[in-house]
């Protein structure tokens, strides 16, 4: 450990007394992984406490949101990841997790809008820990009616879902919305969101998760495992796709002369590529056509956050919070999400409120 690495002064109970142990020997409990590979590869282990850098601050976690971009990170696919930033042979960064909740215990020389004691959202780097780093422009304060679980699994998905809608769909107040994968993490806040903005929503889903679609506000479901969404009698002005399996050429049958599909995730495509080739193919066709084919990487910055954090304070999108899971749960949470059998977000409890 550094000479100025963080230590916590108080505890109020046995747990957190550990905790404050922990910070003064300089060693935390992490959900790591030293290669890529499936969940059989994440093991809980002690390392060091991280020291900030002059734009960063230090968390204290007190939970953290597990979703599909975490599985790409602990596999290293598709490959193409690993050359933009995962690590080509070895992951960079051994500890898991990116979004996360907590509060702050250090901060960097050049941080000047948080202090100790912030209670803090956002993206960090390696938050399945008991301590996180992020960079102070990827954090705002958490809203006092949100929990920390709540505002864990937030920011990531969130985010994207509401750039999907807004900054890459421009929807409007009155227009249909198709969301396929609705009961997912992207899925999930996109309903929300869409309905918060006006419009008129169908979610897609299997049919186990369609009672969840429709506690979010979905004015209609559609069960994909009966029913071809390609066939529905009505069009849409926006489709938000978050799963990619339906064929684009089918897709366009059910959007209207001059509307919107916008891709935002594919889990097919190939190890080597993923959903690449997809995305390639929508904007060559868009081109030829009067409907609007695209795709997009969402951005990680405080202004897209302050804006979730503006409706998750108003009360109009609730996290969906499907599982919890502890740090040494974190392996079967990530099976669960691979398989399909989770629904809304996964938080990883660090410290239980």
């Amino acid at each position: 450990m550094t000479s100025d690495t963080p230590t916590v002064d108080t505890a109020t109970d046995t747990d957190n007394a550990a905790d404050a142990d922990n910070a003064h020997d300089g060693s935390m409990r992490a959900a790591v992984r030293h290669r890529y590979g499936s969940a059989d590869v994440v093991a809980v282990e002690r390392r060091d406490v991280p020291a900030p850098g002059a734009n960063q601050v230090l968390i204290e976690v007190v939970a953290a949101g597990l979703d599909r971009g975490v599985w790409h990170v602990m596999t290293g696919r598709p490959y193409l990841a690993r050359l933009v930033g995962f690590g080509v042979l070895a992951p960079k960064q051994p500890v898991l997790g990116m979004d996360v909740a907590g509060r702050v215990v250090a901060v960097g020389s050049s941080v000047d809008e948080f202090a100790v004691g912030d209670e803090v959202m956002g993206i960090g780097t390696g938050s399945f820990a008991e301590y996180a780093v992020a960079d102070a422009a990827k954090l705002v304060r958490k809203p006092v009616n949100v929990t920390f679980e709540q505002a864990a699994v937030s920011t990531i998905s969130g985010i994207t879902a509401l750039q999907a809608l807004t900054d890459v769909g421009g929807v409007t107040s009155g227009q249909r919305v198709l969301v396929v994968g609705a009961s997912g993490g992207v899925g999930s806040f996109a309903v929300q969101i869409a309905k918060a903005l006006g419009a008129s929503v169908t979610g897609v889903a299997r049919t186990s998760k369609l009672d969840l679609v429709m506690s979010l506000g979905a004015d209609a479901v559609v069960d994909y495992t009966t029913t071809d969404i390609a066939d529905l009698d009505q069009c849409f002005d926006l489709i938000i796709d978050t799963g990619g399996r339906t064929p684009l050429r089918r897709l366009r049958r059910i959007l209207t002369e001059r509307g919107t599909y916008v891709i935002v995730g594919a889990e097919t495509g190939g190890r080597l590529l993923g959903g690449v080739g997809r995305n390639l193919r929508a904007a060559v066709l868009s081109l030829f056509v009067r409907q609007r084919l695209t795709s997009f990487i969402s951005k990680e910055g405080r202004a897209s956050i302050e804006s979730l954090v503006e409706l998750l304070g108003a009360g109009d999108v609730v996290p969906a919070i499907g599982q919890r899971a502890s740090l040494t749960e974190v392996p079967d949470a990530l099976r669960a999400l691979e398989s399909g059998r989770a629904s809304g977000k996964t938080v990883v409890a660090i410290r239980p409120e």
